[in-house]
């Protein structure tokens, strides 16, 4: 079949939506053959089907019947573009939740397996863990209002910005002003010249010993030393890279690295870092200004000097060509940000549009500060004289992100205020009895602060990896009781680790006398 029939066949057999860059996608990683037909590319659908019937068993094995309700929860039919629809991609988070998944118990008419009805247009919500405002958004989705708070600033600055009335047009604007400016000094470093003809010899180099489909399908098979082979083509690479570098004399080092900056970007990036976040600085507007900085950041986060594969989780800095094991060839690291500034200014644009059109008259906002103190009725002046419906949040997993660092590039760049200290479960105090300990104090805390802006039948959902069964002890020193476990396998995820796990998400209520 050719690849636009492959497509339509696959999306009737899988009972969900596959494009044809679907198909395109698993030729070009050799995960099926290419075939021919009177010069178009075709795929032989034995062996689509053989494909998805081998991923199907293998989640039948690990999750199930598919019909049950744990995978109901999975929203394995969903893309990535509906999992990150509209705001939502305004920025990476790591560690956020998809939007179906607060929209399932949000909405009383998401699916009909689901009976109970928890909340209502009109509601508060709350989320005492915000991170990058997934409930703020698809609440404000369903007609709710809702409140945020989270220790990070750049975490609020990620959730306010996402939840903000945009005047697009206005924004628009402020974004040509720092387009100009920023092509300007670009134009005037020389970098462009320089980087064009490097990408012009990488691909002469990488169609030569890299052929697309070609190589992935042999690497695939083990009919090649992928290590071996990629290692002699760097080295073959490196001495055209030289010259370049000599010929432009470009600079690869900064004089120091005791700053994220200065370890992370080469030269001439931090340089253009800077200068264009001194020009949102001078915005007037604070709104844009934030939506600027947010999108400085995002093209901050594209342009560090690592690698493909090392962008979630980073490595070592690099400053010349290397292989990918991500895209199968030579790739450079980033020597501007011009084309990354481009490309997320009209996204970010494009995004908001989409969202305005689906947004309702409610409000939403997420405060800055520990949930654990934070009085949130003196944040919020619209909460006067009314009470919380309820919490939907996911709170931190115990010993697995450090979430100021994980944004170090934007404190660092910016001057942002820095709470790690304050943060509950990090990455940095492992995962050891007293690290648990500090958790459980630290997340029963948090609900019983919250418990005195709640009405009295009130509903807390929160969606947790208990692999060490301490929310049962968490929910006995709030004064809670857990009155159901809804599990959920995560899967069709888009990190690096892309592996799937199951987490639950526990339904919480006042502890009855």
């Amino acid at each position: 079949m050719s690849i636009t029939d492959a497509s339509s066949w696959a999306s009737e057999y899988l009972k969900k939506r596959v494009t044809p860059s679907n198909i395109s996608y698993l030729i070009q990683y050799a995960q099926i053959k290419k075939a021919f037909s009177n010069g178009a590319v075709c795929v032989c659908i034995d062996e689509l089907k053989e494909y998805y019937d081998n991923l199907l068993n293998t989640r039948a094995a690990k999750w199930g019947d598919s019909k049950s309700s744990e995978n109901t929860l999975a929203f394995a039919n969903l893309r990535e573009k509906d999992t990150t629809k509209h705001i939502h991609r305004l920025h990476p988070y790591k560690g956020k939740f998809i939007p179906q998944l607060v929209e399932y118990f949000l909405d009383s008419h998401t699916d009909e397996l689901k009976r109970d009805i928890y909340f209502n247009k009109g509601d508060i919500i709350l989320d005492p863990f915000c991170g990058s405002a997934t409930t703020l958004a698809q609440a404000n989705e369903l007609g709710m209002h809702a409140i945020g708070v989270d220790i990070s600033y750049f975490n609020c600055l990620i959730s306010n910005c996402k939840i903000a009335k945009v005047d697009c047009y206005r924004l628009e604007v402020e974004i040509k002003k720092i387009t100009d400016a920023l092509k300007d000094q670009i134009h005037s470093s020389g970098i462009l010249y320089f980087d064009a003809e490097l990408l012009e010899s990488l691909s002469i180099f990488n169609a030569k010993y890299f052929p697309n489909y070609e190589y992935k399908a042999a690497v695939r098979q083990k009919d090649i030393d992928e290590k071996g082979f990629a290692e002699q083509k760097e080295a073959e690479f490196y001495p055209i890279y030289e010259k370049l570098i000599e010929k432009y004399n470009i600079k690869l080092h900064n004089e120091n690295t005791n700053t994220f900056i200065n370890r992370w970007f080469l030269p001439n990036v931090a340089a253009e870092l800077r200068f264009a976040a001194e020009l949102i600085k001078n915005s007037s507007d604070d709104t844009a200004r934030d939506i600027l900085i947010l999108i400085l950041s995002r093209v901050m986060r594209s342009c560090r000097a690592t690698t493909h594969s090392d962008l979630a989780t980073l490595v070592k800095p690099i400053n010349a060509p290397y292989y990918c094991t991500k895209h199968y060839k030579i790739c450079k690291p980033i020597f501007s940000i011009a084309k990354w500034w481009a490309t997320y200014s009209k996204d970010t644009l494009n995004r908001y549009r989409e969202f305005e059109r689906l947004r309702t008259d409610t409000q939403q906002i997420c405060l800055a500060g520990d949930s654990r103190t934070i009085d949130i009725e003196k944040g919020v002046p619209w909460l006067f004289g009314r009470k919380i419906d309820g919490i939907f949040s996911s709170p931190p997993y115990v010993g697995l992100i450090d979430y100021h660092e994980q944004h170090a590039y934007a404190y660092d760049l910016f001057g942002f205020p820095r709470c790690d200290d304050s943060e509950i479960g990090p990455l940095s105090k492992g995962q050891g009895e007293k690290a648990k300990e500090d958790y459980v104090k630290g997340i029963a805390d948090v609900l019983l602060n919250c418990k005195k802006y709640m009405k009295t039948d009130f509903n807390v959902f929160l969606v947790a990896n208990d692999r060490y069964c301490l929310y049962p002890i968490i929910a006995e020193r709030a004064g809670l009781e857990i009155v159901n476990r809804y599990n959920r396998p995560v899967i069709n995820r888009t990190e690096k680790d892309k592996g799937e796990y199951s987490e639950t998400i526990f339904h919480l209520k006042k502890l009855a006398v």
